[in-house]
């Protein structure tokens, strides 16, 4: 049992959360709706990363959401931080080693479908790592050697798929595609992107994927449109603009996670 996992549970006895739950940028409003929640610092808690970009808040979050038990990690540690693709290795254990079962990652995303524009959500169904970098580089056992073909658990997108519908939502999904950043795409590597076969791009999501499926955790990944891909608007592409428009979006992400956590058996 790792250190973080042990403070945690000498601070809240009994509780066995069955859902982590990685919210990303703008998206940390959706801790509010936390039932009798215990928070802890990202500082608190042993090799837990920094989260030190502007809307990831830096906390992992215990609660309720009607009687299903989760955790919330308010914030993620990205790859273009610190150059280590494993940023989010303990987080991820942590939430495994408390109980976690299943993990709905969220994300703000570019869309690279004319259908998907900004303020709409996507659920993800398969992922490129156009990054060539692993979370599972330097591990020693054959427990590296993860199957990545379900990666993203059909039955869990399916109900968020009924869920959608029963709540009047648009819920498009696709492939993301895996960028290092900080800088965002070219015009040209969009392109590419796209006769690749992707979807929507982003600069997180798929170490936290490799990481939960090494651990053995169902994984369900939602992202929330924030602006067109390079090239296909004249906007001009900011961080800014990723907080403004996730605003747009995180009403009907939240009510899917909501939906969903009411349902969860």
């Amino acid at each position: 049992m790792s250190k973080a996992v042990k403070y945690i549970q000498s601070k809240f006895q009994g509780i066995k959360p069955k859902v982590g739950i990685i919210l990303g940028s703008g998206l940390g409003s959706f801790v509010d709706v936390l039932e009798n929640p215990l928070s802890f610092s990202y500082d608190e808690l042993d090799g837990f990363p920094d989260a030190g970009v502007s809307g990831h808040e830096g906390k992992l979050h215990l609660g309720k959401i009607n009687h299903t038990e989760i955790a919330v990690l308010q914030g993620r540690a990205h790859y273009y931080e610190s150059g280590q693709a494993d940023a989010m290795k303990v987080p991820i254990r942590t939430l495994a080693g408390l109980g976690c079962e299943s993990l709905i990652l969220t994300n703000a995303a570019g869309s690279l479908m004319e259908a998907a524009q900004p303020g709409s959500v996507m659920a993800i169904t398969d992922h490129i790592n156009f990054t060539g970098v692993n979370p599972l580089f330097g591990e020693k056992s054959n427990n590296r050697f993860v199957d990545m073909a379900d990666a993203y658990n059909s039955d869990m997108r399916s109900k968020f798929h009924k869920i959608a519908d029963n709540e009047n939502i648009k819920l498009h999904e696709g492939v993301y595609i895996w960028f290092c950043g900080p800088s965002f795409e070219t015009p040209a590597e969009i392109r590419v992107a796209k006769m690749m076969g992707a979807d929507a791009v982003g600069m997180s999501t798929v170490p936290e994927v490799i990481l939960a499926r090494q651990a053995g955790m169902k994984v369900a990944a939602l992202s929330v449109i924030t602006n067109m891909a390079a090239g296909m608007s004249d906007e001009v592409l900011s961080h800014e603009q990723t907080m403004a428009n996730a605003e747009k979006g995180i009403q009907d992400l939240q009510a899917l996670l909501i939906r969903f956590l009411e349902l969860y058996s």
